[in-house]
């Protein structure tokens, strides 16, 4: 494989290859930042993967008070499933059992689209006939009574079927620390990206995958290609100063907010250079055949 060479880090001439998906965003208030993440996290926890969890999810930007349509801090959370369907039950589920119970909470649409999928419009049903329905603004919302107050709740949010998931950065390093240093600097600058997010813990993936495996009915298995400790028994990818890889992978709202996040990411790892962090950043891909969204990482380099 040819290699780039930037600030001392080698970068592979490859790609990360990423698939269509649909996706929703809802924006979620509460009467302070602390409590308006504490719903958003719950919200998105267990959705790092298609693959186990149904869908991937996580908070794409914190807003300020000025920002939120009922002038209380609050965040916007991107959901992101294979299809319609699961995308509105997986929405309907976290909604209802981590929103709706946290104190002081408020949901709204935080996408405009053609299609829309339910909001206030599935968890009126709650309020077991005491739910007040009101238009304002031309929008619908619904009231829910509840133990602090009511649970105020959009109809309806929109929904995106240009969504991509599974961009991806792989950071390769000498130790643990180092791979987690470029890491980390990834996700702090990938963060900055609206419309893009990275829904594995705390941005990073140890785990990285690759299609299928030898046990019946496994989707994926591990990178054994990039696994360090196999180097000697597989057809590795690695280098004999490599023994450390961490992953990042990247769902957007559209193809150039992933393209924009892999570019933030690329940049602060090569600026960070390879002394305290990765010595190679690679792509993961399945040979161009499984997804039509392909990111070159020589055409994101600054």
């Amino acid at each position: 494989m040819q290699q780039l060479s930037r600030n001392g880090i080698l970068v592979d001439d490859t790609f990360a290859e990423a698939f269509g998906m649909r996706a929703t965003a809802i924006i979620i208030t509460a009467p302070t930042l602390r409590w308006a993440r504490q719903a958003a996290i719950t919200m998105t926890g267990y959705a790092t993967s298609v693959i186990g969890c149904g869908c991937e999810a996580a908070i794409d930007v914190d807003l300020p008070a000025s920002k939120t349509p009922d002038g209380r801090p609050g965040c916007r959370v991107m959901i992101f499933a294979m299809g319609t369907d699961e995308l509105q039950k997986q929405l309907k589920s976290r909604l209802g059992q981590c929103v709706l119970t946290s104190p002081g909470s408020a949901c709204f649409a935080g996408l405009d689209g053609t299609a829309s999928l339910d909001l206030g419009n599935s968890l009126r049903y709650f309020g077991d006939g005491w739910q007040i329905s009101k238009k304002f603004g031309g929008k619908h919302y619904w009231r829910v009574p509840v133990m602090d107050g009511e649970f105020l709740c959009e109809a309806t949010t929109g929904l995106t079927k240009l969504a991509v998931g599974g961009g991806n950065l792989l950071f390769l390093a000498a130790d643990n620390t180092k791979a987690l240093n470029a890491a980390e600097r990834a996700v702090t600058a990938i963060e900055k990206v609206p419309g893009a997010i990275m829904p594995f813990p705390g941005g990073i993936v140890r785990s990285g995958s690759k299609v299928g495996g030898k046990y019946k009915g496994m989707m994926a298995s591990t990178n054994d290609a990039f696994a360090p400790t196999l180097r000697g028994v597989v057809d590795t990818s690695l280098t004999p100063d490599i023994n450390a890889v961490l992953e990042i992978v990247i769902d957007g709202e559209t193809s150039d907010a992933v393209a924009a996040a892999m570019r933030a990411g690329l940049k602060a790892v090569i600026d960070f250079g390879p002394k305290k962090g990765a010595l190679r950043i690679s792509a993961g891909n399945y040979g161009g055949k499984l997804g039509k969204f392909h990111y070159h990482l020589k055409d994101l380099l600054s």
